[in-house]
């Protein structure tokens, strides 16, 4: 027969858990509606950014000259590897991880990897991945000040000739249910395809190159920051259903065990009235 003291004290550390995670999904839905606010404002503008970088990309003025833009051969490559610091959201820190090592799997070619959260680091460290830098703790609301060191790292590493293509690795916001991994590629700039007989030249002043020259450092910020956007709105989004998960399970378990407590104490009762009947029955026989 179970021990009704054992089941009682599980009920209460289960009761335990479930307010601690009823707790954690009311921050992580606070937190939630604010990064989606910020990761969903600043899409537009990184759309617009990447569709005229793309343009002045596919002049033929332009591609000659900028190191950003220059095509050589690929020795190796960069990957910028985003995911959070910390656990207790699902399977996105899994998924992350599994895109950017099966990437890193398929590529034939050696690569250095720029980790941001300790998630990724932890999982590149493991895989023996060439780390060159890492970020961990920028929190919940990193400044666009806050991602200059990295893009100051891409940006210097790709012109050098360090790395020959760079990539970054990130949770996509798709909905609160939906987080997708990304593999981007960031350098060089892909310039945008033009369809026979139009053309994507306007007038820029100074010039053109000018224009680009200015814009692609600003790019590489921008792509990064979104991305980091991107996937704190993926994080607490994954946290919250998670931790929602977790309470509704808790709360099944706790009815379970209160039926298996209620049944057990239904038991000790009959077994001790059958023990009173017995021990009157032999007084008086």
């Amino acid at each position: 027969m179970p021990d009704i003291r054992k089941i009682k004290r599980r009920i209460k550390s289960v009761q335990t858990i479930s307010k601690i995670t009823r707790a954690m999904e009311m921050i992580a839905a606070s937190k939630m509606r604010k990064a989606q606010e910020r990761g969903l404002q600043g899409r537009p503008y990184a759309e617009k950014i990447e569709q005229v970088i793309a343009d002045l990309a596919a002049l033929p003025e332009t591609t000659q000259h900028h190191p950003l833009l220059q095509r050589r051969p690929i020795a190796k490559i960069g990957i910028v590897h985003i995911t959070p610091d910390k656990g207790l959201c699902g399977g996105l820190n899994g998924n992350l991880n599994r895109r950017f090592g099966s990437f890193i799997l398929e590529q034939k070619i050696p690569a250095k990897v720029i980790t941001i959260g300790r998630k990724g680091r932890e999982f590149a460290s493991r895989a023996g991945c060439n780390i060159s830098a890492e970020f961990p703790g920028l929190g919940d609301k990193p400044a666009f000040l806050d991602i200059l060191p990295i893009s100051n790292i891409v940006i210097k590493e790709f012109t050098e000739g360090a790395i020959d293509k760079v990539y970054i690795s990130y949770a996509r916001f798709v909905s609160t249910m939906i987080q997708k991994p990304e593999m981007k590629q960031l350098l060089p700039v892909e310039p945008a395809k033009i369809p026979g007989g139009q053309n994507v030249d306007y007038i820029y002043e100074p010039d053109a190159e000018s224009v680009l020259g200015g814009l692609l450092p600003r790019f590489v910020e921008m792509e990064i920051y979104h991305a980091i956007l991107e996937s704190i709105a993926s994080e607490q989004s994954a946290r919250m259903v998670a931790m929602r998960n977790a309470t509704d399970s808790a709360n099944e378990l706790i009815g379970e065990l209160g039926l298996l407590y209620n049944k057990a104490r239904q038991e000790s009762i009959t077994r001790d009235l059958l023990d009173i009947t017995g021990g009157v029955t032999a007084i008086e026989g």
